[in-house]
């Protein structure tokens, strides 16, 4: 955990992946997170792999360095205890929809009238003023509805999804920035905010960076699609003992690499010089590589190409990654001791800092484990708490 957030407040109130992984960036930026949870916990608990009922992998991996509460919003106690934490909170951040908010009582405009300087982010599934608002979203719905699963085609042209939550992660990425941004908007003008991060939106728009293509011109030039990574022969290629990334991308790579295979003669083709005409015949000088690539092993490529310092790298497997010599040395894979879990491992946050303090990270809790913590936190007794959890308008551990 690294302390440049150190002293910011941040309500979270989000669920299941997008959101977790957002607030927890924040986390390990420092920021108190106080993961507020119904009194059931986080419906992402209960996805296996896990060792417990409360702690699948997967909500594990997304909620370290927070602090876990659990309320009953639904009550009227316990949308009252959700107000006196707004007072002394800085952010507030969910990812349901946001007319869900406005009927439990804790929209923007009810909690500005608590706390003028709030910063409020939600990230719904598609944005307020467009007629989707209202439909449910979660990664799939958004991989499809946003293009990618076309994009990912297969080779009979069926869509598919990415085995991967990238509409998750992408849109966690962009609440991280939102819920930033607004701090510092805070920090500067003493002003709060609402910002909407909606996922349809978000992920439209990262795919459109290089996907909008021809279209980016009025009248258009031709049609959507980046033609570099929709090229048939961009792929891994096979090797005489494997697969191998072999990316050459500057004109000196391109001349390099077919020189020191052996074919100076493809180094002087016009499509290998001219960096518009290459672009245009990628998909050529691509099926070039596949046709190369078998002539080596993986470790004859590795040596040949590091040499030539030409882009390259052998394809893992998702379990060498465990092993990766990199990786090892850099330490991002982290062992330690859950309390209840017992040993585990986990990715760490991947940025480095200098000048910066580093504290350790806390572990992922259960559901409600820092509640009466946070409780006494903001003026409530032991009595008091007692009687809520007793009244099942908040749980403790």
């Amino acid at each position: 955990m690294f302390n440049i957030l150190n002293g910011f407040r941040v309500l979270d109130l989000t669920t299941v992946v997008l959101g977790p992984f957002a607030t927890q960036m924040l986390g390990d930026f420092g920021a108190e997170v106080i993961k507020i949870e119904n009194l059931g916990g986080d419906m992402m608990r209960a996805v296996r792999p896990g060792k417990s009922d409360e702690m699948g992998a997967g909500f594990v991996n997304c909620n370290r360095n927070k602090d876990c509460v659990a309320i009953n919003l639904k009550t009227e106690q316990g949308k009252e205890i959700f107000y006196r934490l707004v007072e002394s909170a800085d952010a507030v951040v969910h990812n349901m929809r946001n007319k869900t908010a406005v009927n439990l009582g804790i929209g923007y405009e009810d909690l500005k009238s608590i706390k003028p300087d709030i910063v409020y982010c939600g990230a719904q599934g598609f944005g307020e003023k467009g007629p989707s608002s209202d439909i449910p979203a979660y990664d799939d719905i958004i991989q499809a509805a946003s293009g990618l699963s076309y994009l990912n085609s297969d080779e009979q042209g069926h869509p598919r999804y990415l085995p991967t939550i990238v509409a998750d992660k992408v849109s966690g990425l962009q609440l991280t920035v939102a819920v930033l941004g607004g701090l510092i908007n805070k920090e500067r003008t003493g002003e709060g905010c609402f910002i909407e991060s909606p996922m349809f939106e978000g992920l439209v728009a990262f795919l459109m960076a290089e996907q909008l293509a021809g279209h980016s011109y009025i009248p258009s030039t031709g049609t959507t699609g980046y033609d570099r990574l929709t090229a048939p022969y961009r792929r891994p290629y096979p090797t005489k003992d494997g697969y191998m990334a072999i990316l050459p991308y500057s004109t000196k790579n391109w001349v390099d690499f077919f020189t020191m295979v052996g074919r100076p003669e493809w180094a002087n083709w016009e499509i290998v010089r001219d960096p518009i005409k290459r672009s245009e015949n990628i998909n050529t000088l691509y099926e070039k590589l596949y046709e190369i690539a078998p002539e080596k092993t993986t470790e004859e490529w590795d040596k040949l190409l590091r040499h030539a310092n030409i882009p390259h790298t052998k394809v893992n497997r998702l379990d060498d990654l465990l092993d990766n010599k990199h990786l090892k040395e850099v330490g991002l894979f982290k062992e330690y001791e859950h309390p209840s879990e017992g040993p585990m491992r986990q990715v760490r946050s991947h940025y480095t800092m200098e000048g910066v303090e580093q504290v350790e990270d806390k572990v992922t809790q259960l559901i409600g484990q820092s509640t009466e913590k946070i409780l006494m936190s903001v003026g409530y007794t032991s009595d008091e708490i007692n009687s809520f959890a007793n009244d099942n308008v908040i749980k403790c551990q």
